[in-house]
């Protein structure tokens, strides 16, 4: 009888860590997605990615975006973004909650930013966006 119930114990502590395991690769997978659209300011995708309630805070310079405001950017992000690249990782990712190192080099200065998401259902409900160096030396 003890030596079943561990078993049983020990199958759904398996299955858990599965999911949890699935659950973050998921994710990384949006972050993935997320970045490949960034850099080719593709509004179709990115604006599937974003839930329709989200909000992007972008610490540096005080403002916080709607889904609506930040798919109304891209065209402006669009003459940005050519020409660049982007690289990042993920530093950490609990939850659905994913923190991400994220080097943007353009053309004429590059810039190291960190930024967290909150990712549910496969789309990205929450996104902050904070400078960590005027460069990408420490990526």
């Amino acid at each position: 009888m003890m030596r079943r119930s561990w078993r049983r114990f020990f199958l759904a502590a398996m299955l858990l860590a599965c999911t949890i395991v699935r659950a973050s690769a998921d994710d990384g997978a949006v972050i993935d997605r997320w970045y490949s659209a960034l850099l080719v300011a593709d509004r179709s995708e990115l604006s599937d990615l974003l839930a329709d309630d989200v909000r992007m805070k972008l610490d540096d310079i005080g403002v916080v975006q709607t889904k609506q405001d930040f798919i109304a950017s891209i065209d402006e992000w669009q003459g940005a973004v050519a020409g660049a690249a982007i690289r990042h990782r993920i530093e950490k990712s609990e939850n659905g909650q994913i923190t991400v190192l994220a080097c943007y080099d353009f053309p004429s200065n590059d810039t190291l930013m960190r930024e967290t998401f909150t990712v549910a259902g496969g789309r990205i409900t929450a996104s902050t966006q904070t400078a960590v160096a005027p460069d990408c030396s420490a990526y």
